[in-house]
């Protein structure tokens, strides 16, 4: 230790030189994990495995001083994609990661390429990987915690929601959209810490784009906390020359510092004076040996580990903190601070370079410490005080096969939907107990009025309803502790990021929620790549896109939504739905709520429509066993409608959803012509296709019998591929008749027509598959 750290540390009330040893191994360790990955084990493929050994370096002060001074068993923490291997150090010196995983970075079975909360063999918090996504995650997950605290007596405690993320990510609109939110400026127990290595993939970040980021937080409610310069530095800028000093580095462009860490030591002093410094800078600098002012300049705030303990206590508990930590990138590797050292390997010799370095054997690279010693004792201590107790396990609410509600007249599959929420506070109580709804501000136009009328707004406080004496409001908008319903504003990214982790209450805390939620059809792209997070990550929910197609008319354009059923149909870890009457819409909804919230559960899309529909059209048996039979094939698919038998159609027709009226008349309209046409009416056809694909039931088989083929049109409010695979059940002739093209304002009979899903193209297209 040189004599100016000496001084420094005499000062500081806790000691770092343990953490400081601790800090060098996990250095070693997250840098060989990546070495073994790509030199330690065989690759004949020639693709590269990878790994981010700078950003990692950059990374392992911030989250030594947390996981071995700061953080307690309550705590969850998001941790920065490519800090990976950080962690799964730190967790193999806790004793929380088996030994025979180091070497099985990105292999199958061993250790995912980023923390993956359902893959990884160790403690992972929160799933990372979708850059922004993630480290909002905890904001979704402090939320998720107050609803269920405030609605659950039996809630486990939690601590602070911590999110480790770098500052080339604060470029995405996912940040923003968050931060900006109302609600998050009351959580308190929100914690973010911002690698600012001021590096990217491609390039050095401008130097403007932190006192822009620290605005934007500050505007946004939070406390903002910069960590520039270690104290090693600032004990430099006390001295004669030092306020020069500062002024000089604090100046400096960002691809300028970060060319000083490439220099030669002997370099740095004349690079820093320039032809600008004053004899007194100049003698600063000079009464320095080269090596310790190069150490200097490389003390920033995110490396000073004293520091960053001394800051945690000044982090305020009643709003959220976001303290910007400047680091190197590549700290303490040979590649530090090269401009390109994003997804660059150290080579054998440069492992050897940093064994030296930090003391550690290459011949014998995952060595922990010796017994006895006082790393030994502080790994130890921690384990025990992060140690968590086990996730208490419930039986959950089974809902019932069916309400009791008849339905008798026409109605949508929307309004069915917020008739069915009312009835379910009645009929079955303690289920409907656990359901949580959220919006984006469409609430009332997504007809979830009647719920939010009966059970409440949440609200982390209650909050005087200034309307509640005003007669004429049909829409009761009291927010209480008790309610069960989160309005957001207007930002889908949002909804479903808290959808996720809402859907994960029953696996962090024991506590069982069935999330749902509603936005615009249209907007599910928008929404797809966080909520695809959310079911990647274990958050189980189900989502309802309404209204859908171009049944929505009169909107036109890109209120249309088109590859929705598609997108559905495609997405891991969730069931795709279209029910075109409300009884449909019922048996579905309560058999995916059943499949919510818990062990090997699924997440669920709902696509409805705002179409009145006649029940009549469906059919329904009124024989107990017969309407049960029905029941259980529309949670498996879908049904045949047509009371004939499959031998005896010599086409067959395939509506999905708001299309159905269409396709039953058109096969009405072909059998006066002489033409035996039977319809199937589908309400999903991903269980379909899980069928066809041998993953789920025989419904394809008992749909479309091999012994009897016909030829098929298919018809959808949507992107026709998406049943075209029908076609392959039995080698069909088929013709997929749907939407390609935007739609533009119109009736919806001339929408129909314009897009060619009216009953005349079904029985044109039904003519011309059966040669007639």
């Amino acid at each position: 230790m040189n004599q100016l750290q000496h001084e420094v540390d005499a000062g500081t009330a806790v000691s770092t030189d343990v953490l400081g040893e601790i800090s060098r191994r996990v250095l070693w360790l997250s840098t060989a994990i990546v070495d073994a990955a790509n030199h330690g084990r065989p690759n004949t493929s020639g693709v590269k495995v990878g790994g981010h050994q700078a950003s990692s370096a950059s990374m392992v002060d911030i989250m030594v001083s947390l996981w071995f001074s700061e953080l307690s068993r309550y705590d969850r923490v998001s941790v920065k994609p490519h800090a990976s291997p950080v962690l799964h150090a730190i967790n193999y010196l806790l004793g929380d990661l088996d030994p025979k995983y180091l070497t099985s970075l990105r292999a199958k079975g061993g250790l995912q390429s980023y923390p993956s909360r359902l893959k990884d063999p160790d403690t992972v918090d929160f799933s990372t990987g979708s850059v922004g996504i993630g480290a909002t995650a905890a904001i979704w997950a402090a939320l998720s915690h107050r609803y269920i605290a405030s609605h659950f007596d039996t809630a486990p405690r939690a601590g602070r929601f911590i999110s480790l993320l770098g500052d080339a990510e604060l470029d995405e609109g996912a940040i923003w959209e968050a931060v900006a939110d109302p609600s998050v400026a009351r959580l308190g127990e929100l914690l973010w810490i911002v690698d600012l290595n001021r590096q990217s993939l491609d390039r050095v970040v401008p130097d403007v784009q932190i006192h822009r980021l620290m605005g934007m937080f500050g505007a946004a409610g939070w406390q903002v906390i910069t960590l520039k310069w270690g104290r090693l530095i600032s004990a430099l800028f006390d001295r004669p020359g030092g306020e020069e000093l500062r002024a000089r580095l604090e100046a400096m462009p960002n691809e300028e510092y970060q060319r000083l860490l490439r220099v030669d030591t002997s370099q740095v002093a004349d690079r820093i004076a320039g032809e600008q410094g004053s004899a007194e800078l100049r003698a600063l600098l000079a009464s320095l040996p080269a090596a310790e002012l190069a150490a200097a300049i490389r003390d920033l705030g995110g490396h000073d580990l004293g520091l960053l303990l001394d800051t945690y206590d000044s982090v305020e508990s009643t709003r959220p903190t976001v303290i910007f930590a400047y680091t190197v990138k590549g700290r303490g590797l040979p590649t530090e601070g090269h401009p390109n050292n994003h997804s660059a390997l150290l080579s054998e010799a440069q492992m050897t370079i940093l064994a030296e370095a930090v003391g550690a054997d290459q011949n014998d690279p995952w060595r922990t410490f010796a017994p006895g010693s006082p790393a030994a004792e502080l790994c130890a201590r921690r384990a025990t005080a992060l140690e968590r107790p086990a996730v208490p396990s419930r039986r959950p609410d089974v809902l019932p096969p069916a309400l009791s509600r008849p339905h008798r007249k026409p109605i949508s599959t929307q309004a069915a939907l917020g008739r069915f929420m009312a009835d379910l506070t009645r009929e079955a109580p303690a289920a409907a107990a656990r359901v949580v709804t959220c919006s984006p501000d469409v609430a009332s136009s997504t007809n979830l009025g009647g719920w939010i009328n009966k059970t409440g707004v949440w609200s982390a406080q209650d909050r005087l309803d200034w309307f509640a004496d005003d007669t004429e409001r049909v829409l009761r908008w009291a927010e209480v502790t008790t309610g069960q319903h989160l309005e957001l504003g207007i930002a889908e990214v949002n909804l479903v990021g808290l959808l996720g982790e809402l859907g994960a209450t029953w696996s962090r805390w024991g506590e069982r929620l069935i999330p749902i939620a509603t936005l615009y059809d249209p907007f599910i792209s928008r929404a797809l790549e966080p909520w695809s997070y959310g079911i990647y990550a274990g958050g189980q929910s189900i989502i309802v896109g309404t209204p859908s197609g171009v049944t929505l008319a009169p909107e036109g354009g890109a209120h249309q939504s088109i590859t929705t059923p598609s997108i559905g149909l495609q997405q891991p870890g969730c069931i795709a739905w279209e029910p075109a009457f409300a009884q449909d819409l019922e048996w579905c909804l309560l058999e995916a709520m059943n499949q919510v919230g818990v062990p090997g559960g699924i997440s669920s899309y709902f696509r409805l429509s705002t179409r009145p529909i006649d029940p009549a059209l469906t059919a329904l048996p009124q024989d107990e066993v017969l309407l049960e039979r029905r029941r259980r094939q529309a949670i498996s698919g879908g049904y045949r409608i047509t009371a004939h038998s499959p031998a005896a159609e010599q086409v067959t027709l395939v509506g999905v959803g708001a299309i159905v009226p269409e396709v039953v008349a058109a096969a009405e309209l072909l059998s006066s012509q002489g033409v035996t046409a039977g319809v199937v009416c589908l309400t999903s056809p991903d269980l379909i296709f899980r069928s066809a694909q041998g993953r789920g039931g025989d419904i394809s088989s008992t749909l479309f019998p091999a012994e009897h083929p016909a030829s098929l049109v298919t018809v959808m409010d949507g992107h026709p591929h998406t049943l075209a695979f029908l076609a392959g059940l039995r080698g069909d002739r088929t013709i997929n008749l749907g939407v390609t093209e935007f739609g533009q304002s119109s009736g919806l009979e001339d929408a129909y027509r314009l897009h060619g899903i009216d009953v005349a193209s079904i029985v044109d297209a039904a003519l011309s598959v059966v040669g007639r």
